[in-house]
């Protein structure tokens, strides 16, 4: 009997011992290894199967096509970057507008920031308008759009087909008939709706309207790849105005039919960084389509551009490549960590990185304020869950959460001692810090603080405020829901 099942016990103690050490060997983190191991062990043939398909961390190497693609449009904007190439200018520009923060809490978090986001500088003259939901968003995007003379870059990660898409599509193919030339980049699988409907066929073959599909997987199976997603929203008209945030264009985000629309933060800006945003997207662009960095990097996309306010602002390109993984994360930990007074925090999904998670309690045991406001009811019922799971440490902390009453709020931000702005397309999320590519904003301003606080803090008082006592008292079924939904987040 032990003869005959011997060739499968030592089948079962191979497998075991190939997924340790394949574990050990990728350095992930020891829970998470632990884990592996512990299904490889309990259940023979189905856990080793189970991380050769979920628990490989393929990341690396499927991003790192995009980090060779990132250095090499580097190399060639430095190569065209002559006394008498418009991106001289650029250069010049970014030089003479150089500044440092006056605030020493600001300062001290920019000198720290700046040798991290060594390509990306601290730029003085923006202005930038937050814009509340689609309602406010949407028109000032369209305006824009039908002002546009020269170009037009857009870049969403959903486009549905829905009136709200289909009407941004219209307004681009009208503008591309028009003479200007438009480039709209979507990301395959958040825009899977349009995709199987035919959505962008139907915009094909139109003069000056080029479109491209974000993907990093096998051709075969492009709809179907969750990871290495391009989250970002940007759209930038002449090289002069950008708009970028958290709204993606899909009707869900405007009012319609009497149901009011998500609630999100989106904004429109002005000033040189708008040229660190083309940027973003004129690399993303390049590396899709691969469209020569010559035709890309001229004075057409980046004109000279004059001061439009007072913002200090330096823009946070961030994805899973070598050259920028460490970006977000990183720039939030700081922020947390030399917070003196006061951290506001909205995120739809709050599944932070354990780092950051250490970061929020160590704020609020030293006696910062620290508040958090989430959905009240989420439109991922599982990252809703996953989120609650985290909640008991942070209020035995001191930390306080609110979940906001429905509509369900999308909107990304976090504001630092009322000095110091992070914006954009990040959720604090494991998805957003390590697997999507993001593009975010820090910005240094008392004044545009004030402003996003007051514009937080409408929602936090539409949130209903989570109570420790009260948190520790819900039943066992729900404690069982939300341990078992953080399973389901991604194992790093």
């Amino acid at each position: 009997m032990l003869a005959e099942n011997l060739p499968a016990e030592l089948l079962h103690v191979a497998t075991f011992l190939l997924v340790s050490y394949h574990c050990l060997m990728q350095k992930k983190e020891a829970s998470a290894s632990l884990l592996w191991m512990f299904s490889a062990w309990v259940f023979p043939g189905v856990g080793p199967l189970l991380y050769l398909s979920f628990g490989i961390d393929r990341v690396p190497k499927k991003s790192g096509r995009k980090t060779r693609a990132n250095r090499q449009f580097l190399a060639a904007r430095r190569a065209l970057e002559t006394p008498d190439l418009p991106l001289a200018h650029w250069r010049s520009v970014h030089d003479s507008l150089r500044a440092s923060p006056t605030s020493p809490a600001a300062g001290e978090i920019d000198s720290s920031v700046s040798a991290l986001l060594r390509e990306s500088p601290l730029l003085a003259g923006n202005s930038i308008d937050p814009l509340e939901t689609g309602d406010e968003a949407f028109p000032s995007m369209l305006g824009a759009i039908q002002n546009a003379r020269d170009h037009i870059h857009i870049q969403s990660f959903i486009i549905n087909d829905d009136p709200v898409g289909r009407k941004f599509l219209d307004a681009l193919r009208d503008r591309a008939r028009a003479g200007v030339r438009v480039r709209l980049l979507y990301d395959r699988f958040g825009s899977t709706h349009a995709s199987l409907r035919g959505m962008f066929r139907r915009y094909e073959g139109e003069p000056n309207l080029a479109l491209a599909g974000w993907t990093q997987a096998n051709l075969l199976k492009r709809q179907f790849q969750i990871n290495l997603r391009n989250h970002r929203k940007l759209l930038i008209v002449d090289g002069a105005a950008a708009f970028m945030g958290g709204i993606n264009l899909q009707l869900d985000h405007a009012t319609h039919g009497g149901i009011p629309p998500i609630r999100d933060y989106h904004f429109a800006i002005r000033g040189p960084v708008v040229q660190e945003l083309q940027y973003v997207f004129l690399r993303d662009w390049n590396f899709i389509t691969d469209e020569e960095p010559k035709n890309l990097l001229n004075r057409r996309h980046f004109p000279e551009l004059e001061p439009r306010g007072s913002l200090l602002v330096r823009a946070i390109p961030s994805g899973p490549t070598e050259d920028e993984r460490d970006f977000l994360p990183q720039v939030f930990f700081l922020c947390m960590t030399l917070a003196r007074r006061r951290i506001s925090l909205v995120t739809p999904y709050f599944i932070p990185t354990p780092d950051i998670l250490r970061a929020l309690q160590s704020a609020a045991l030293r006696g910062v304020d620290v508040r958090i406001l989430t959905p009240g009811r989420n439109n991922h019922v599982y990252a809703g869950l996953a989120a609650r799971s985290r909640y008991e440490p942070l209020l035995q902390a001191g930390v306080r959460i609110f979940e906001r009453a429905p509509p369900f709020i999308h909107a990304k931000a976090m504001v630092i001692d009322n000095e110091v702005s992070v914006i954009g397309t990040a959720n604090l999320d494991v998805r957003s810090l390590l697997l999507n590519y993001e593009s975010d904003l820090l910005v240094y301003s008392a004044e545009f603080a004030r402003a996003m606080t007051g514009v937080m803090d409408k929602d936090f008082q539409a949130g209903r405020e989570i109570i420790l006592s009260e948190w520790q008292r819900r039943p066992p079924r729900q404690r069982f829901l939300e341990n078992f939904c953080n399973l389901l987040t991604p194992i790093v």
